[in-house]
């Protein structure tokens, strides 16, 4: 595993990002593991957020893209501080866009914020964690509605390899069924890897009962 990934899954445990436990997913499923990015609250984490996604995006699509969209809310500081990391890393302007969850009639109005999308634009989405797919569901008619537009893919930080609405990774029904790249800076079967039966800052996270709960999970919910 490159040293990139390792770097991350500790970055995670230590933002408190990755937890183990017991946790009821939006999808209703029972997990014993969860992913919040909701808790990279700090500038520090922020900035290096934005600097894995950056390198993990530039390793899998290049720089050859106009816009990031980051779909409200949770992408939208991902989407910053995306954007922010990429210029710095590689010294490319890549224009962040969002939408917001209601559309606005005055001032400053649509459904988007951050830069417009226009006819031509080459687009990437950032997300946190894909489980079901649903909100992708939401996000590409926005981006697609702004006009003649190119998606080239879509990258999570965390790919949970679990189904999604069929037999097959939530991810890989997002490829099949909008006809884009997908990927993720890690996987939670990297994660385990790592992990299982590793002390973390003195600590085993994945001991045997976390790892028989999470196989468990996965002969349920795996592909």
């Amino acid at each position: 595993m490159e040293d990139y990934k390792k770097e991350f899954i500790d970055f995670m445990l230590d933002c408190n990002v990755l937890r183990f436990g017991d946790f009821t997913l939006k999808s209703g499923r029972k997990s014993p593991f969860f992913m919040n990015a909701g808790l990279y609250v700090t500038g520090s984490q922020l900035s290096k957020l934005g600097e894995y996604y950056a390198k993990a995006i530039h390793d899998k699509y290049g720089d050859d893209f106009d816009v990031l969209f980051g779909p409200a809310y949770k992408g939208i500081p991902i989407g910053v501080a995306t954007t922010i990391a990429f210029s710095k890393l590689y010294g490319k302007e890549i224009r962040y866009c969002s939408n917001r969850k209601e559309v606005k009639d005055h001032g400053d109005a649509g459904i988007l914020l951050g830069s417009p999308i226009k006819d031509g634009d080459r687009v990437v989405i950032i997300e946190d964690v894909t489980t079901s797919g649903k909100s992708m569901e939401e996000t590409i008619p926005i981006v697609k509605a702004q006009g003649d537009v190119k998606i080239l893919g879509l990258m999570v930080s965390l790919n949970r390899c679990e189904k999604g609405k069929g037999d097959k990774g939530a991810l890989e029904e997002i490829k099949d069924l909008y006809g884009f790249d997908t990927a993720a800076i890690v996987t939670m079967k990297e994660v385990i890897e790592y992990l299982y039966n590793k002390p973390h800052n003195g600590k085993v996270v994945i001991d045997d009962e976390i790892k028989s709960r999470i196989d468990a999970y996965y002969e349920q919910y795996g592909y």
